[in-house]
C-alpha cells in the first residue's frame, strides 16, 4: 500500500467520524434549544395562570370590599352599627388588602397602577365611612359624599378589570368610557312616619 492510499483511507475514516461527530453535536444543540423553548413555554403558561388567579382574586376581593362599604353605609342610615357589621367590613377590607399585596408581586406595572387607584379609592371611602361612623367627619364629608365616592369605585374597578383582561389576552384593547351604578341617595327627610335616616 502506498502513502497516498493510506492518506485517502485516513481522510475517509476521519471524514466519516467527523461527520458523525458534527451531526451528533448539531442534534444535541437542537435538543437543547427545544428543551429551552419548551421550558420557556411552560414558564409562560405558569406565569399566565398565576396572573389569572391573582386577577380573579383581586377583582373578587375589591368588589366585595366595595359592596361591604355600600352595605355599611346603608346600615349607618337605618340603625346603629353593631359589632357584626364592623367585623364584616373589616374582613372585606383585610381580604382586599391581602389580594392587593399579592398582586404587587405579580402584576405588571400597567395593571398594578390601575389596582393602586382602586386601592386608594377604597381606602379613602373606608376612611370617610369610619369617620362618619364615629361622628367626626372630615371637612365636607357626609353620607352623600361617602356614597358618591363609593359608587365611583365601580368605574375604577371596571377599568382595572379591562386592563387585567387585556394583559391576559382575553380582549385586544381596553374598552371605551364606562359608567358607575347610581350612588346611594343622600339622606333626606322621608315623609313616612317613624322612618330613620
Amino acid at each position: 500500500m502506498d502513502l497516498g492510499s493510506v492518506i485517502i483511507a485516513v481522510a475517509g475514516v476521519a471524514g466519516t467520524l467527523g461527520g458523525t461527530f458534527l451531526t451528533q453535536r448539531a442534534s444535541e444543540r437542537a435538543r437543547r434549544r427545544e428543551m429551552v423553548l419548551l421550558r420557556d413555554q411552560e414558564e409562560g403558561r405558569e406565569n399566565l395562570l398565576l396572573r389569572r388567579t391573582c386577577y380573579v382574586e383581586f377583582n373578587r376581593a375589591a368588589r366585595q370590599f366595595t359592596t361591604a362599604l355600600n352595605k355599611h353605609l346603608h346600615i349607618m342610615r337605618e340603625r346603629a352599627v353593631e359589632e357584626s357589621d364592623t367585623e364584616a367590613l373589616e374582613q372585606a377590607k383585610a381580604d382586599h388588602r391581602d389580594r392587593h399585596s399579592e398582586a404587587q408581586m405579580i402584576a405588571p406595572d400597567a395593571v398594578l397602577a390601575r389596582m393602586g387607584l382602586v386601592n386608594r379609592a377604597l381606602s379613602g371611602v373606608y376612611g370617610q365611612v369610619k369617620r362618619l361612623e364615629r361622628g367626626a367627619p372630615g371637612p365636607g364629608e357626609t353620607m352623600a359624599t361617602a356614597a358618591r365616592d363609593q359608587a365611583e369605585v365601580w368605574n375604577l374597578l371596571q377599568a382595572t378589570r379591562a386592563a387585567m383582561r387585556h394583559d391576559l389576552g382575553v380582549t385586544p384593547e381596553a374598552p371605551g368610557p364606562i359608567t358607575a351604578p347610581e350612588p346611594i341617595a343622600a339622606a333626606e327627610p322621608d315623609s313616612r312616619p317613624g322612618q330613620r335616616l
